[in-house]
């Protein structure tokens, strides 16, 4: 599977795409490039991270709501709302912006950065996009009484309840998972995509979980499970993930409750389809961030979610004088593992 950026008739530039698609069970559904790529899962992860907060009580304890726990696991535009979410909920663990080591950084959404250098915003770590993530990683530090200074550290117990998550979902030893440190300074971890596949996977059925692909407004889960409230959350607020315009928010509205989509940096998408209970995970070699939305958007395309917002299908390239010069698409598909099996081409 390859990104091909064509210049009138001719292939410009060429991103090559590495998918894993694993079902519950761990076992390789359709894959294209190399399904066992290790590299960073970046903030596709932060589903696992977030995890701890409720199955250690935190959430719980301080009353968070579905609104809060998707922050957490967003890598949100920093749009006004998203902003004032971040900035309650750091008041409702006792916290403030002080308290947050994420840094600041240009909004993710272009419309969103632009209005803000516009008015003259002055951004600080609440606007990161992982403010909610490092929000719900001072929630857990409170719950449990360690301190707050520091929670960024690799060997602070904040961080090692994530990693020991990470570990649990991904099947991976946590001796076995790179760690380096994310653009917000805290760990990330590197692993095999077949890996971060199958723990989303895993968070379709573990322990009962939603049974008969049940999910989204109006269908309530049958088996409550800590994992669920992590799923749910996300479902139901899928313009906290990412943001107005962006990927993520848009695929998930395209399909309300069939699908999560989870962006990471360096050209990483993860996903989970519902009802199929299958877990995605994609990274484009070589980090193009434009590649990644086409090629996650496909890969669902190709799994059977349709129809897909047309803004990710292609993108047309434009010159300085709004002229159209060629356009960005996918080349190639997922190779199914039975397809194979029975002398099917690879992808």
């Amino acid at each position: 599977m390859l990104v091909e950026l064509r210049r009138g008739s001719i292939v410009e530039s060429r991103h090559r795409v590495h998918v894993a698609v694993v079902d519950e069970g761990g076992r390789l559904v359709a894959h294209a490039g190399d399904p066992d790529l290790i590299t960073f899962w970046r903030s596709a992860a932060k589903p696992f991270q977030a995890m701890p907060l409720v199955t250690d009580g935190a959430a719980d304890r301080f009353g968070l709501t579905r609104e809060q726990l998707a922050l957490c696991c967003a890598s949100h535009s920093s749009e006004q709302g998203q902003v004032a979410l971040v900035r309650d909920f750091l008041a409702q663990i006792g916290c403030t912006e002080r308290d947050l080591l994420c840094g600041p950084h240009t909004p993710l959404s272009p419309a969103v950065a632009k209005d803000y250098e516009t008015r003259g915003v002055r951004l600080t770590a609440v606007y990161s996009n992982c403010s909610g993530k490092h929000t719900g990683m001072l929630a857990l530090a409170r719950h449990h009484g360690w301190p707050i200074e520091e929670y960024t550290r690799p060997d602070h117990p904040v961080q090692q309840r994530c990693l020991t998550e990470v570990s649990r979902w991904s099947g991976v030893p946590a001796s076995h998972i790179g760690v380096a440190v994310d653009g917000c300074g805290v760990p990330c971890f590197a692993l095999a995509l077949r890996n971060m596949a199958g723990a989303y996977a895993r968070m379709r059925n573990a322990e009962g979980g939603m049974r008969n692909g049940e999910a989204g407004a109006g269908a309530p889960f049958r088996t409550p499970h800590s994992a669920f409230r992590i799923v749910e959350a996300m479902l139901r607020h899928p313009e906290l993930i990412a943001g107005e315009g962006r990927a993520c928010t848009d695929l998930m509205r395209a399909h309300p409750g069939r699908v999560i989509v989870k962006v990471g940096a360096e050209g990483v998408y993860s996903g989970l389809l519902v009802r199929e209970g299958w877990g995605i995970a994609l990274k484009v070699e070589d980090g193009h961030t434009v590649a990644a939305e086409l090629a996650i958007t496909a890969v669902l395309s190709q799994l059977g979610l349709r129809p897909q917002p047309a803004q990710l299908e292609s993108r047309t390239v434009t010159n300085s004088r709004g002229q159209v010069v060629g356009s960005v698409r996918v080349s190639g598909e997922v190779a199914r593992e039975s397809d194979v099996g029975a002398g099917g081409a690879t992808a």
